[in-house]
């Protein structure tokens, strides 16, 4: 293949490599323990994400290791320019999903009659085996190729995974019918599978078991499509990330305004940002005053003020004014780039998650195949016949080759995870369900989390006499014609309170303090105490009080006044959720912890979690240090759940054990996650773990069974007492079983939906009640 010049690295350099080929947890095993041989090399592979992070000494060559990864059977490539690599992945289908979609539909509609046939004897009209021969003969071999390349490869390799065993047993199916058909009396007109209860020794020369090997393809290609589609998304999260800047931008050239694509942004070059654009990317404000909603980047709810000589971050939504802004960094130098790299390493350095069934192979498929060897050798040694001996070894590969495994797992994801969808709860895929089971500590993001994510009118002091209703007619009127965030909080507020709101005349927006206007024949002020001192407007001692009790727990206290005096003050704030201490009592019993992380000020966590009964808090929280908030958890020896909703939360959800998005909020956490809570209520995250738990059970309980039935007819083959027929029927009750184990979790019952009409009539906290 062709690769990539090489490049020296720095020393403790990491370079990362795409892997392909790769078909269960195994592979990636194998890639690691091989590439770790190498001197100096630190090598992680991950199968979730196909992908191996590679630590390597100073000046090597990145071309050694992906030698050595071909060596071992798989191919490696160095990854593309995050720009190319997402072009490609919009236009560039997914070919190797495409190739097993066509597998699975063509093993379907070519099994179905062949298991049919074999199992009703009804319809084994006559020479119905040939016809069985030749609906089962592409299914087994083409359809099943990527198991037989896999085998093969395995065995130069001196391993054996679940492949080898699928492998084994079909092509030990096909090849013995084939012997049975064309060399034994299976062939005969009239030959029929009776159903019988007795078993009784027999050389198997009338016996066929191609409904078993096509029966076990099948099964298995759709548990693997499956596997695949989940796996195709773990890039989602970063081209979502890529997404979130601004496509074009109005740049100052030569005094002209230009607009260019973002990428023909220069670090120096000028540009402007109109209200409710994107800030296409990072630098220094030369122009202008605006509040910036950067919620989706700091997680901060309130809109931050910015004017000249402010920095910004590109991603950002202009709320305001106008800004003139000069670029300081671009490209990959950027905050959000930067925070795309952070999902992306912490997505990488996750450790392999072994599925459950590759984990039982690892041990079950040699003993199998040491069993199928011994039970020759002991039959001829005893004097038994040749065709009796190879019957009995055969048929030891054949029943071993569990069809019920095929389903154990996909059923039992289906119906979870479609009884999830119902309840707004998306699993993505099989890896998710072991950490629900290990985890004991639940990290729960504040924005947008276990508070509303929108500022809104919590609180109204007036003053004196003066009426509720006359402060918020004349404070929500004017405050509706300004596009401030916090206005509009007040606007909306007034409007459900006391309905439609009366006109604003002479309305004037004075940029970071406030607005003014005349209603009703009342001049009006609405804005910072600095706003009102200006117009020589004295405040009351106990509207200050208000004032400052409010931002001692941080809210924002706006000022009302008119016609030359202080009336009120109304408090706007980030409401929590009525349904948040619900959702943590549900999370306790759970036996997990809570723990409240946020970008906030130390004063707004601490009181939030007082609320909720949260004692553990971490507060003023850079995006880039969540993921070590997790980490150091981790490092404590807890199994760590995220509870996230915007960009900020991305990088830490993906590095948490599990990941738990809210579905109300970004592309990117939602794509970081392991979990989606669509309803975007948080005693969803108590009902995901505990149908994920529940999940995890079935599956569990699935493959037990699924080995049991194999267990227990090992040694009925190995002493030559197998008949065809009740083979077959114990493995379709094994099929059987499986499946019905599986629907059970259809009664899966969400608490929310029980406790849901109490807990929306369940009142805020008392001090963020409205007033």
């Amino acid at each position: 293949m062709t690769t990539p010049p090489a490049r020296p690295l720095t020393p403790g350099g990491a370079i990362e490599l795409e892997i392909g080929g790769m078909t269960c947890a195994s592979c990636a095993m194998r890639i690691e323990k091989k590439l770790n041989k190498l001197d100096g090399v630190l090598a992680t592979v991950n199968y979730a994400t196909e992908k191996a992070r590679v630590t390597v000494p100073t000046g090597f060559d990145p071309v050694v290791l992906i030698g050595e990864i071909e060596k071992t059977g798989y191919t490696a490539s160095l990854p593309a320019a995050q720009g190319s690599k997402q072009a490609d992945s919009e236009e560039r289908p997914d070919t190797e999903l495409i190739a097993l979609r066509h597998r699975l539909i063509g093993s379907v509609i070519l099994s179905a009659p062949v298991i049919v046939l074999a199992m009703v004897p009804a319809f084994q009209f006559t020479y119905w085996q040939w016809l069985s021969l030749a609906l089962a003969a592409p299914v087994i071999v083409w359809a099943a190729w990527p198991f037989h390349k896999a085998a093969f490869a395995n065995l130069r390799h001196g391993a054996a995974t679940m492949d080898t065993l699928i492998s084994v047993g079909t092509l030990a199916a096909l090849l013995w019918s084939l012997y049975a058909l064309f060399l034994g009396t299976a062939g005969m007109p009239g030959m029929t599978h009776a159903f019988e209860l007795s078993i009784a020794p027999s050389d198997g020369a009338a016996n066929i078991y191609l409904e078993v090997a096509a029966g076990v393809t099948m099964f298995v290609l759709a548990g693997r499509y499956f596997e695949k589609q989940s796996k195709r998304q773990a890039g989602a999260a970063l081209r979502a990330l890529l997404e979130l800047g601004a496509k074009d931008v109005a740049v100052i050239r030569d005094g002209v305004e230009t607009r260019v694509l973002i990428e023909d942004l220069k670090v120096g070059d000028e540009f402007v940002v109109r209200p409710g654009e994107k800030v296409a990317t990072d630098g220094i404000i030369v122009d202008g005053r605006s509040a910036v909603d950067a919620s989706m980047l700091t997680g901060e709810s309130v809109p931050v003020e910015v004017s000249e000589g402010d920095p910004i971050v590109g991603a950002t939504v202009n709320s305001g004014g106008r800004l003139l802004v000069h670029a300081t960094r671009v490209g990959s130098d950027t905050r959000l780039s930067q925070m795309a790299k952070l999902v992306e390493d912490a997505q990488s350095g996750k450790a392999e998650v072994q599925r459950l069934a590759d984990r039982v192979s690892g041990v079950f498929v040699p003993i199998v195949i040491a069993i199928a060897v011994a039970t020759l050798a002991a039959w001829l040694g005893g004097g038994f016949p040749v065709e009796a001996a190879f019957t009995a070894a055969v048929a030891v590969l054949i029943i071993a080759c569990p069809c019920a495994l095929g389903l154990a797992t996909p059923t039992a994801l289906l119906v979870g995870t479609g009884r999830g969808a119902q309840l707004g709860i998306l699993i993505k895929g099989p890896e998710v369900l072991e950490s629900t089971r290990k985890i004991d500590t639940i990290v729960l993001d504040k924005t947008g989390t276990v508070t509303t994510g929108k500022m809104t009118l919590v609180g109204i002091h007036v003053l004196g006499d003066i009426d509720e209703g006359l402060l918020l007619r004349i404070a929500g009127a004017i405050e509706d014609a300004s596009e401030h965030p916090i206005a509009q909080a007040i606007a909306k507020g007034a409007t459900q309170r006391i309905g439609s709101l009366p006109t604003v005349e002479s309305f004037v927006n004075i940029e970071g303090k406030g607005v003014q206007g005349v209603v009703g024949g009342h001049l009006t002020l609405v804005g910072r105490e600095t706003l009102l001192a200006e117009w020589a407007v004295a405040i009351d001692p106990e509207l200050s009080v208000a004032k400052a009790d409010a931002e001692s727990k941080g809210q924002t206290a706006v000022m009302v006044a008119w016609d030359g005096a202080a009336r009120g003050v109304l408090v706007v704030a980030d409401a929590i959720k009525s349904t948040s201490a619900e959702a943590i009592a549900e999370l306790r019993k759970l036996d997990l912890t809570p723990v409240l992380l946020t970008g906030d000020n130390e004063t707004v966590a601490r009181e939030v979690a007082a609320q909720l009964g949260i004692d553990q808090v971490f507060a003023e929280v850079l995006p880039k240090h969540k993921v070590d908030v997790i980490t150091r958890l981790q490092a404590e020896g807890k199994v760590v759940a995220m509870v996230g909703d915007g960009v900020n939360d991305a990088a830490a959800l993906a590095q948490a054990d599990l990941g738990l998005a809210m579905g109300t909020g970004t592309d990117v956490a939602i794509e970081a996650a392991d979990l989606t809570l669509v309803r975007g209520d948080l005693r969803s995250a108590a009902d995901a773990i505990r149908l994920a738990r529940h999940t995890l059970g079935t599956i569990k309980t699935n493959l037990f069974w699924a080995f049991a039935y194999n267990v227990a007819a090992i040694p009925l083959a190995a002493i030559g007492l197998l008949n065809p027929m009740l083979a077959g029927a114990a493995m379709a009750f094994s099929s059987v079983f499986v499946v019905g184990n599986s629907l059970r979790l259809r009664s899966f019952r969400s608490h929310a939906d029980t406790t849901g009409a109490a807990s929306q009539s369940t009142p805020a906290p008392r001090s963020l009640q409205n007033a």
